[in-house]
């Protein structure tokens, strides 16, 4: 036999308080309500750990930007040290040959006096065992 309140659309909740709701559709929306509730906590937990792991990313990205910027000054250092190696390096081998070529005038000089020398002493033994 059917319930005559029930098909009015009434029913009794486990008080026998009388309900427009089934009350097995209630604790059902109740569950949901608790569940929507759990999940919007789960939700917001989930976003501050998200927002804490964005603040760490960026952290450590612009550590990065720095220590990248860093390593390209010192390369760009490295670079220029090298450069100017290079430079006085020429110009050391320039300074060399410049003086390689002095020397070698220095010494032909050298050469060509000690004969003039040997030369002038021949002419003065002579002129004196004339004399």
């Amino acid at each position: 036999m059917s319930d005559p309140v029930a098909s009015l659309g009434l029913h009794f909740d486990e008080v026998n308080k009388l309900r427009i709701i089934d009350p097995e559709i209630s604790k059902q929306t109740l569950d949901l309500k608790e569940e929507c509730n759990d999940f919007l906590i789960n939700i917001d937990s989930f976003k501050t750990i998200a927002d804490g792991f964005i603040k760490l990313i960026d952290s450590l990205a612009k550590d990065v930007e720095r220590e990248k910027m860093k390593g390209i000054g010192a390369r760009n250092l490295v670079k220029s040290m090298t450069k100017q190696r290079e430079a006085e390096e020429q110009q050391l081998q320039a300074l060399i040959l410049e003086k390689s070529t002095e020397l070698e005038r220095l010494r032909i000089q050298h050469q060509s006096l000690l004969k003039t020398e040997s030369e002038q002493q021949e002419i003065l033994d002579r002129l004196l065992l004339n004399h």
